[in-house]
């Protein structure tokens, strides 16, 4: 599998330094932010394929964050990652387009997983929305081998 590139937001900054250092050892490329502004403002420099997401930040608040990701950058997969969790905001989160939802404290492999999940999703959505870029080109066995993982089999 490719590098994943992560992106932990949380205003806890020596879980989310301590988080980042132990995703780093899985092979997956982390990047932090430690507040709502500043996870916007890296998604426009350096865009993630998942974002880990804290509910409760000071400033704009991980749903927030997580409308407004959804709306501008909606391939970016959000996993909700919180202490601070309730079935309600975990209904709003999902109607907001969160991948998953997990609470603190949570495994690394747990989490690890659940990345490349997301990660798998956001490749799949790639894919078929590609392919059906071709097939409304009216180029169906391109979309075809695409659909199929052949890309680029022209013959």
């Amino acid at each position: 599998m490719k590098d994943i590139k992560v992106l932990l937001v949380d205003d806890e900054e020596d879980f989310v330094q301590s988080l980042a250092e132990r995703i780093k050892m899985r092979e997956l490329g982390s990047d932090v932010a430690f507040n709502g502004e500043e996870a916007l403002a890296k998604l426009k420099k350096n865009l993630p394929d998942v974002m880990i997401l804290d509910f409760k930040m000071p400033g704009i608040d991980g749903l927030r964050v997580l409308e407004e990701v959804k709306k501008a950058y909606p391939g970016v997969q959000v996993v909700m990652l919180t202490a601070h969790g309730t079935s309600e905001l975990e209904k709003k989160a999902r109607a907001l387009g969160a991948f998953d939802y997990l609470q603190k404290p949570v495994g690394i492999e747990k989490l690890v997983e659940t990345i490349k999940k997301a990660y798998a999703l956001k490749e799949n959505l790639q894919k078929n929305m590609m392919a059906a870029t071709f097939a409304e080109a009216g180029e169906f066995d391109e979309a075809r081998k695409i659909a199929e993982g052949k890309k680029g089999d022209k013959k």
